[in-house]
């Protein structure tokens, strides 16, 4: 069979087997790139190259920095960690017009900074804010638009675990990627922060100002403030600063988030050994789909596809400039329809070595590319962060993705703006060599 139609047939196979069967991705992408290497080779070699991959992911030392992350992620979430910094920072903004909705956007990007999740930081976000957004009579589906819109920048602002997995699939330094997502993440809180107070002014009735907290109330939120302050320096500080490996990184985060929860007494053993199961679910999930992308990505290219695509993208006469719009607008629309982490396994072999023959730096083009995949998590059809949101707050989906609505502008502002300035992406790398 020829090898291009083959490639063709096996994209076709997988927006099926995720739009309408809903099958899990990971074993989705093994069986498919099972089959095609069979199909390209032989079954004896296909067998051999899935039973490789199977022991290469699950026996990776590279891959022991992503369930370290999770696990801090999850002790922040049941120690109560999350709560108090979305308390103390709705204590100093929630008297104005947005100020609660603000409060859940910084709290979004300070939690998605400690624990690097989108789904984790949505479900604790919405445990946490629903209600208090509720009690100051915001509207519904802007308050979980809000919440759904602030967990895209657990997959930006670091220590994010789709730019861990994104690094050793590429060989890219991790520690560079956490580096360069600083300033795209602020960038992009910014913009959300923007949208809020233009929509305010425009729309007072969907954000009503609540009430002043007092000065004693304020002073006691301050150490929920200095927790998240304490992990994101100890993190990602020692970790610029050449302190701390990745892995070592995630050990030191998870060790203080135990010392925090130990402290200030928000975490029962129930509650720790809740943290482990959770930890140990999801980085499985994790390491399946990185298994079925390498399976995947096997079988890419012994049918030479991303050479293929290279060719004849070359043949297309276009600039540089506008081959990269093209696949960031087909990332974008495959963002739409799949998860982000499983969309990203899928292409970045097949774009990664294209990027760098049109001599872009990959490092930029990864985080571009976080920024672009991410948007899906809020938009329909699959939009996993907003389907997160409605479950947890009992909404109706369209309700959330009418209320993520207003971010989307937002989001393609943060991507040009990485277009046609990449020292915003480039800059603090270069600092932290």
């Amino acid at each position: 069979m020829n090898p291009g139609l083959l490639t063709l047939l096996s994209i076709a196979l997988l927006l099926f087997g995720i739009a309408f069967l809903r099958l899990p991705i990971g074993l989705l992408l093994a069986a498919i790139g099972f089959a095609g290497y069979a199909v390209l080779d032989s079954l004896e070699t296909a067998s051999v190259m899935l039973g490789n991959e199977c022991w290469g992911t699950f026996s990776s030392s590279a891959l022991t920095v992503v369930p370290l992350f999770i696990f801090m992620g999850q002790i922040c979430f049941h120690s109560g960690v999350s709560r108090r910094l979305y308390q103390a920072v709705a204590s100093w903004l929630g008297h104005k017009r947005g100020g609660v909705a603000a409060a859940t956007i910084l709290a979004c990007g300070a939690f998605a900074a400690i624990c690097g999740s989108n789904t984790a930081t949505a479900a604790t976000m919405s445990v946490v804010s629903l209600p208090e957004m509720k009690r100051y009579n915001y509207a519904p589906a802007f308050a979980a638009g809000t919440i759904a819109a602030g967990t895209t920048l657990g997959a930006v602002i670091p220590p994010s675990v789709v730019a861990i997995v994104l690094g050793v699939q590429t060989g890219l330094s991790i520690k560079q990627l956490f580096a360069g997502g600083i300033l795209p993440g602020l960038l992009l809180l910014l913009l959300f922060l923007i949208t809020i107070a233009g929509l305010g002014a425009i729309r007072p009735d969907l954000m009503p100002a609540g009430n002043k907290a007092g000065p004693r109330e304020r002073l006691n939120s301050l150490p929920g403030l200095l927790e998240a302050l304490f992990l994101f320096l100890l993190v990602v500080g020692g970790l610029c600063r050449g302190l701390f490996t990745p892995a070592e990184a995630g050990a030191a985060g998870s060790a203080l988030a135990l010392f925090l929860g130990a402290v200030r007494r928000g975490l029962s053993w129930k509650d720790l050994g809740k943290a482990a199961l959770e930890t140990m679910v999801i980085s499985a999930m994790i390491f399946l789909l990185l298994t079925g992308a390498g399976c995947y990505g096997k079988f890419l290219a012994l049918s030479r596809t991303p050479f293929l695509v290279a060719e004849w993208v070359g043949g297309l006469s276009l600039s540089p400039a506008l081959i990269m719009l093209l696949i960031f607008s087909i990332c974008l629309i495959g963002g739409m329809v799949m998860d982000a982490l499983a969309l990203l396994l899928i292409t970045v072999p097949i774009f990664f070595p294209l990027v760098k023959t049109l001599g872009y730096d990959p490092m930029w083009f990864c985080l571009v590319l976080l920024v672009v995949t991410t948007m899906g998590a809020i938009t329909p059809p699959v939009g996993a962060s907003a389907y997160v949101v409605a479950s947890m707050g009992r909404l109706d989906p369209g309700a959330v993705f009418r209320g993520t609505l207003p971010f989307i502008p937002a989001c393609l502002i943060c991507v040009g703006l990485m277009f046609l300035f990449p020292g915003l992406v480039v800059l603090l790398p270069g600092l932290s060599r």
